[in-house]
């Protein structure tokens, strides 16, 4: 069960971070003509090895032109992110559906400005290649690794909510990816429920198979998240809107370019070439508008947390959702 502790925290959080109100009361990269002057701004982006957003728009050739200054800081999934973003630590980075619901049940300044497929092939629960587990009702009573709060909590809660199963049937066990791979790799856990780069990662390294993957059980959707007060700044949501833009066209490059992009991402995430190179071909990116149907899948992975009892209070996710930047992509198809 999710630490109450942990929820009252983060409210507190953003309930002093909304106290706090915007930092940019007088922007001063806004000229008196209304227009912004992007060499005065800085944008504070939060980056992960699984969304590798640095080592994308690095790929492909996007940070070139990037007229605003950048800080990069890295996290191992999106929670602690969206901690971040919710503090005012950082402006904008990228998780997958489910991180944005806990930040929602513990009240966080945060909204989602932006929507893309990241696929379901690499959504994955692992076990290790000699596992008498075949099926996923065979997850019974065993040990599984998952970093909570994030989509593969999700993917795990959904498997085994279409299998009859509950998490009171299971024995998870909340661990980050890096903790994970080696609790799989040496027996301390029975299965790990995790998504790419690190799916690729624990089949290559330690010849772990799929048990199940997403399909038929997720739709793949994951987001970009920006904090409430970098929204209340003309000029940083003129960066962020430069920016979701840029993010448009380096994911349409990775896509046509998957071996490029996987030996940059690779370099910069330090993790194998081989491995990053099958999960770029393995799914390719789709981006969306946040339409009413993205909403509403959305709204679907709130209940099943609330209805499993995994978060504390029921989320709207309707109320931390930002369309200002929809315009800038093609309607779902």
């Amino acid at each position: 069960m999710i630490s109450r502790r942990l929820f009252a925290a983060l409210a507190l959080t953003a309930l002093v971070a909304t106290a706090c109100g915007t930092d940019d009361a007088e922007d001063t990269a806004v000229r008196a003509d209304g227009s912004v002057d992007f060499s005065q701004v800085t944008l504070r982006l939060g980056d992960q090895k699984g969304t590798g957003l640095q080592a994308l728009l690095e790929s492909a050739g996007e940070l070139k032109t990037v007229p605003y200054k950048i800080e990069w800081s890295q996290y191992t999934s999106g929670p602690p992110m969206l901690e971040a973003i919710n503090s005012g630590a950082v402006d904008f980075g990228g998780v997958g559906n489910s991180p944005p619901i806990f930040a929602a049940a513990a009240k966080s300044a945060i909204k989602i400005v932006s929507a893309y497929r990241a696929g379901t092939a690499g959504q994955a629960i692992l076990v290790p290649k000699d596992s008498p587990l075949r099926a996923p009702a065979d997850l019974k009573g065993k040990k599984i690794a998952v970093a909570k709060g994030s989509s593969s909590h999700h993917h795990l809660l959904t498997v085994l909510a279409k299998n009859g199963l509950s998490f009171d049937d299971i024995q998870p066990q909340y661990l980050q990816p890096a903790d994970a791979l080696a609790a799989l790799s040496t027996g301390r856990v029975d299965a790990w429920s995790i998504w790419d780069p690190y799916t690729a990662q624990g089949q290559a390294q330690t010849g772990a198979r799929i048990l199940v993957d997403g399909n038929g059980y997720v739709n793949g959707d994951a987001f970009f998240i920006a904090g409430s007060k970098a929204l209340q700044s003309k000029s940083r949501t003129a960066a962020i809107r430069d920016l979701v833009g840029r993010i448009q066209r380096a994911h349409a490059w990775a896509d046509q370019h998957p071996e490029q992009w996987a030996q940059t991402w690779g370099q910069l995430t330090g993790l194998p070439t081989e491995v990053t190179l099958v999960a770029a071909k393995r799914d390719p990116y789709e981006d969306h508008p946040l339409d009413a149907a993205t909403i509403d899948a959305e709204q679907q992975v709130a209940d099943a947390f609330t209805e499993a009892k995994l978060i504390p209070n029921k989320v709207r996710v309707a109320d931390f959702v930002d369309t200002r930047f929809n315009d800038l992509f093609p309607p779902a198809s």
